[in-house]
Parts: structure tokens; sequence; C-alpha cells
């Protein structure tokens, strides 16, 4: 008998033949943006899953469908996943997820991001989310009081504040809420743009100048992340000083940002797939909320705004541009 015939029957089966044998997975990706403009938090997502053995090609197939920034295609996206037969789909934000949830029951779902999954239905509870949806929450709906203070802070005589949502979206509805009450709460006059699709953005601006807001609040949902540039650019040339609700739009411009570091959700959430493709059940996965909120903001845009920045909210920022 030949020597690797021997270790083979023996439990000893050499290197080659387990790679031979190692189950190449399928990971859908359902997602509001283009794979261009979600580059960072893809490859977090990416080095995620490599660093727990998925390498993209031998091990991993990711699968990967962008709504770019059309709500309503959702629901066709997530029966394409589903029929490509993928063993896992990772979603981002609440259309996308109540998307998948419509379209399988069997199928596991791990949330990168969602704003309140127990409010909208996709899960019972934090602890025990039921079904075959979990992973992580932004908490963004909840940012909406600290927003207002740190826009404050750099607008003093803000008394009307244009709110930025898409209220088609369950959750861009309860930030919404959430921000009409904090508002009043510091008596300011909140001001909503509804805008649902990218041809209302440049009218919604149009609005808030003609309505004289001093300051906007951007909501980060499906429309305001694949138009993120776009709004970002009308907002400076309105001379809107503007709160965002992540890092990317300071980046591309925006005055201030305060919200999650989406990259750490995406590279925690292949943990969660992880823990599922080898048999742990989403229903007993509790979810996560964000580790830490930060504070971002575009010292160069603030001078073109002619926008003075606190020296103790200068002191609190996890990151600047010059």
């Amino acid at each position: 008998m030949r020597r690797r015939e021997v270790l083979v029957l023996l439990g000893f089966a050499p290197l080659t033949i387990h790679a031979q044998q190692k189950k190449l997975y399928r990971v859908g990706m359902l997602e509001t943006t283009s794979l261009r403009d979600n580059a960072a938090n893809f490859e977090r997502f990416r080095k995620g899953m490599e660093e727990r053995g998925y390498v993209e090609g031998p091990s991993l197939v990711i699968v990967y469908r962008s709504a770019d920034g059309r709500t309503e295609r959702f629901a066709e996206l997530a029966a394409e996943l589903v029929g490509s037969k993928v063993d896992l789909i990772v979603t981002r934000g609440t259309p996308a997820t109540l998307a998948a949830k419509a379209a399988t029951s069997e199928i596991p779902i791990v949330m990168s991001a969602v704003a309140d999954p127990v409010e909208s239905g996709l899960a019972a509870s934090l602890a025990r989310p039921g079904g075959n949806v979990t992973g992580l929450t932004s908490a963004t709906t909840e940012l909406a009081a600290k927003r207002l203070e740190v826009l404050k802070a750099l607008v003093p005589k803000m008394t009307r504040v244009a709110v930025y949502a898409n209220l088609d979206n369950v959750a861009a509805a309860a930030s919404w809420r959430e921000s009409e009450q904090a508002a009043r709460a510091m008596g300011m006059e909140p001001m909503l743009l509804d805008v649902r699709s990218p041809e209302s953005i440049g009218p919604a601006f149009d609005r808030a100048v003609r309505s004289r807001a001093d300051a906007l609040l951007v909501g980060i949902e499906t429309l305001t992340q694949s138009n993120r540039d776009a709004i970002v650019q009308l907002a400076n040339r309105h001379r809107l000083p503007a709160m965002y609700s992540a890092r990317e739009f300071a980046a591309a411009g925006g005055l201030v940002a305060y919200g999650v570091a989406y990259s750490d959700l995406y590279y925690r959430a292949a943990g969660y797939a992880d823990r599922i493709l080898k048999g742990a059940r989403p229903a007993e996965l509790p979810i996560e909320r964000p580790a830490k909120f930060s504070l971002f903001i575009n010292r160069r845009t603030a001078n073109v705004l002619g926008v003075i920045i606190p020296p103790d909210l200068l002191l609190r920022a996890d990151w600047t541009i010059d």
C-alpha cells in the first residue's frame, strides 16, 4: 500500500486533500451603493472573513448586489440572491434587510448596520432576535439630540433647522420624529425635507433656502448614501452648515459628522458570518450595538463657510480634515 493511502486511512490526510475537500461558501451582499462607493466597508468585511479562513476564490464567493439608491430595487435583488443559492446574506440598512427577510425565512441574514431592528420588526429583541436575522445596529435614531447639540455649537444663532429624511424608509421616519422632538426641546423649529428620489434632492435644498433654514441635519439611508457627493456639494453651495451621520460625508467635503464607524461594523459582521457558517443559529445570536460613536470635522469646509469651531469641540473630534 502506498504511503499516501496509509496516511489517509490513519486519519493523517495530506494538506492537499484537506484543501480539496474545503467547502466553497457563497455570501450575498445586498447593498445600498455601488461596490466602488462602498469599497472601504467591503474591504473590511472581506478582511474579517479572510482572518477567519475564508479567502475569496478558494473558499469564498461574494455575490454583490446594489440598489444604487433605488429602494424599490431591493425586493428584486433579494430574490435574485436567494435564487443564486447563497449560504448567507449580508445587508445594510432597514429597507434592504426587510426585503431580504421577505425573500427568505431559511437563508441566514446578517445586518451590517440597521437603525433599530426591533422597532422595524426585524428582530423580537436584541438579546434573542428570533427568526433568521441577526447582526449589528448602528443606533442612528438615538443620536438626533447629540447631532443637534454639536450643530448648535457650530451655528450658535441657529433657530430653524432643516431635517433631510426619506419617509419611505421606516428607520428614516423614526429618525425624523426623534430629530423633531429634540429640536423643539432645544427651542428650534424643525423643518422636514422629505426627499424620496434623486430628482427631489435639488428642489429640497431650494426649499430649505427659501424657508431661511440656518443649518441642515442629514440622515443616513439608501438615498443619501448613493447621492453623498451631490448632497454635500449642494449644502456647501447654498452655504448651509450641515451635520451628517457618517465619516464618508465629512471626507467628501461635509462640515461635520457624528456616528458610528461603519467600516468597523462591516468587520464585526464577518464574525457573525463565520459563526453562522459554522452552524450557529441567527435566532440565538444577540444583536450588537456600536462600541463607540465618533465626531468628524472638516476644518477646510468650516473655513469656507465661515463657521468658527469652538476649541472644546475640536478637542473632542476623533478625526479632522485641515
